[in-house]
């Protein structure tokens, strides 16, 4: 299963969907109307601007109004380098950090704390908007218990 981990509102009814493993979809919510008439609602702006990830399995407004992330990555437009790749590599590592802190139930308090950087500082590496340095991943891997892993490919 394709792991959804960041959701941009864009105009009209569409939006950009960033995957774990780097891509970027685009995709218009009215493409389904005809399967789903009540997405027709989503053409009220107020309504689409409260879209938001349900987890990483989807995009949704409220009980009726929904799009898994698979119907997205098999069916929206390949947007990917209409982004910096720094972004999304940004984006990617922020999301694994979260996603491993949550796993050993720590707080961004209590890992900022192991890891001797400011709390504000991994809110926003984990948000994808802070480039951390090679020595801050290994401060946050060692705060985690982990080893930090870099590879060229």
């Amino acid at each position: 299963m394709v792991k959804a981990i960041k959701l941009i509102l864009k105009e009209d009814t569409t939006f950009d969907l960033f995957f774990y493993d780097g891509t970027v979809k685009r995709y218009d919510i009215l493409s389904l109307t005809d399967k789903f008439p009540q997405l027709n609602d989503l053409k009220d702006r107020k309504l689409f601007l409260k879209g938001h990830l349900l987890g990483w399995s989807g995009v949704v407004w409220n009980d009726d109004l929904d799009v898994s992330s698979e119907t997205v990555y098999d069916e929206g437009k390949d947007v990917t380098n209409e982004y910096d790749d720094t972004d999304i590599l940004n984006i990617v590592i922020g999301y694994q950090i979260k996603e491993k802190r949550l796993q050993k139930e720590m707080s961004q308090e209590e890992l900022a704390k192991k890891a001797g950087i400011d709390q504000s500082d991994l809110s926003k590496i984990e948000r994808g908007t802070l480039n951390p340095s090679v020595k801050m991943l290994k401060k946050i891997a060692k705060g985690l218990g982990l080893k930090l892993k870099l590879s060229l490919e």
